[in-house]
């Protein structure tokens, strides 16, 4: 059985999750099956992670490891320089904050300029987030992920991560 199996029987048993530090707290109203927390019990480590990304709560030092694994991939399963691997490595963890911040809005007016649906200018729908779509003109998509782009960038940088490696 997966992780992400492990969390669904869990959470069908009724408990409730939640991440402190490197541990998972268990609340639930009655206590749960046996096989329920051996499932978590083998799979702790990835039930954790999976809570994380969810929760999109991932620590400083997350980040350093997925961004240090993505460019140890890159350079020794890829055959990469180091700096071509630390790019794409940072491109990856781009990629990734974006996912873990997920972004939706109406259906009736553009998330980038504000602007209505026409039938001049149709909004099209974006993405296929757990908040739903971004609805965008297709004239404002480029900026919009520009600017989600620059967000997962300064965010990353706040934690240390760059385009040009990772600072202590």
């Amino acid at each position: 059985m997966s992780a992400a199996l492990a969390l669904k029987a869990a959470r069908e048993a009724g408990l409730q999750l939640q991440v402190e530090g490197e541990d998972l707290i268990l609340e639930a109203a009655a206590p749960p099956p046996a096989p329920v927390l051996e499932r978590l019990r083998q799979h702790k480590a990835e039930v954790i992670g999976l809570l994380r990304r969810e929760a999109g709560t991932w620590s400083t030092e997350d980040w350093q490891a997925f961004y240090d694994e993505r460019a140890g991939i890159a350079e020794h399963d890829g055959g990469l320089l180091r700096p071509e691997a630390e790019v794409q490595a940072f491109e990856s963890c781009v990629a990734e904050w974006r996912n873990q911040h997920p972004v939706g809005s109406a259906a009736n007016c553009c998330l980038h300029c504000g602007g209505p649906d026409t039938s001049a200018e149709p909004l099209v729908p974006f993405g296929i987030e757990p908040t739903g779509p971004a609805w965008l003109h297709h004239r404002c998509w480029d900026a919009w992920y520009a600017g989600r782009r620059d967000r997962a960038v300064a965010a990353l940088a706040a934690m240390g991560i760059t385009d040009g490696g990772t600072s202590p």
